[in-house]
C-alpha cells in the first residue's frame, strides 16, 4: 500500500482541525507509518519463513503457523491505521462541500476571479455548526475503532509479549511438536510500541472531544449573555420611553 499518498489524503482535514487534532495526525504518520513502514514490516517480513517446527512432516509448519499467528500482526495494524483514518475524511468532505457552497454564493454574486476562487481554496474553517457535529462524530468513530481493534488484539494474542517456543499437535503433525517464532523480542518490543501508541491516540481523540464540548459550551454560554445583555437593553430602553413619555 502507499502509505504516503494514504497520508496525503488524510492530511487535508489538519490545516482546519484543532491543535490537538494535528498532534493526532502527527503521532499517526511519525510513530505509526513510519514505524510500520520503515522498522515492523522488515521484522515481520520473513515471519513464515522463518518459523520451524523441529518435524519434517509436510504441512506441520503451515498448520501450526495458522494455529498461532492466524492473523499478521503487521496486516491487523494496517488496518487499524486505515479504519482509524477513514473517519477523517468524512470531515474532508464535509469541508469540500461547503467549499463547493461557497464557491457556488460567490457565482451568483459575480465574484469569480481567481483572487476569490483562491480564497476560498486557502480558507480555513471554523468547527462549527454541523461541521461540528461531522467532526465530532469523526472521533467518536476514531476511539470506538482503536478500541475495538485494541480488543481484538488481545483476543488473538493474549498478552503482548511474542512467544519463543510453541507446542503444537495440529493434524497433520505426527505428534506435539516443538516450533520456534523468528526475532520474538524485536516483536515483542514492536507490539508493546504499537500498542502503547495506539493507546495514545485514544488519549489524544478523547482530550479532544473534551475540547470540543467545553469551547461548544463556553461559546454557547456567551452567546446567551449576548442575548440577554441586548434583552436587558432593550427592556431598559422601552421603560424609559414609558416613563419619559
Amino acid at each position: 500500500m502507499n502509505w504516503a499518498s494514504f497520508y496525503a489524503l488524510i492530511s487535508g482535514v489538519n490545516r482546519h482541525s484543532t491543535g490537538i487534532g494535528r498532534i493526532w495526525l502527527s503521532v499517526l504518520f511519525i510513530f505509526r507509518i513510519l514505524i510500520l513502514v520503515v522498522a515492523a514490516e522488515s521484522v515481520w517480513g520473513d515471519e513464515k519463513a522463518h518459523f520451524t517446527c523441529n518435524t519434517q512432516q509436510p504441512g506441520c509448519n503451515s498448520v501450526c503457523y495458522d494455529h498461532f499467528f492466524p492473523i499478521s500482526h503487521i496486516r491487523l495494524w494496517a488496518l487499524q491505521l486505515i479504519m482509524v483514518s477513514t473517519p477523517a475524511l468524512l470531515v474532508t468532505m464535509h469541508i469540500a462541500h461547503r467549499r463547493h457552497i461557497d464557491k457556488k454564493l460567490y457565482r451568483q454574486a459575480g465574484r469569480t476571479s481567481p483572487k476569490d476562487l483562491e480564497q476560498i481554496k486557502n480558507q480555513k474553517m471554523k468547527i462549527t455548526g454541523a461541521l461540528w457535529w461531522t467532526y465530532m462524530i469523526s472521533l467518536l468513530f476514531r476511539v470506538l475503532f482503536e478500541s475495538a481493534f485494541m480488543y481484538l488484539f488481545y483476543m488473538i494474542y493474549p498478552g503482548y509479549k511474542m512467544f519463543r517456543l510453541v507446542k503444537c499437535d495440529s493434524y497433520p503433525c505426527p505428534n506435539i511438536v516443538d516450533c520456534f517464532v523468528s526475532r520474538p523480542t524485536e516483536k515483542t518490543v514492536f507490539t508493546i510500541f504499537m500498542l502503547a501508541v495506539s493507546g495514545v491516540c485514544i488519549l489524544l481523540n478523547i482530550a479532544e472531544i473534551i475540547f470540543l464540548v467545553a469551547q461548544a459550551t463556553s461559546r454557547s454560554e456567551v452567546n446567551r449573555h449576548l442575548n440577554n445583555s441586548k434583552d436587558s437593553q432593550v427592556g431598559a430602553w422601552i421603560s424609559q420611553k414609558l416613563f419619559s413619555s
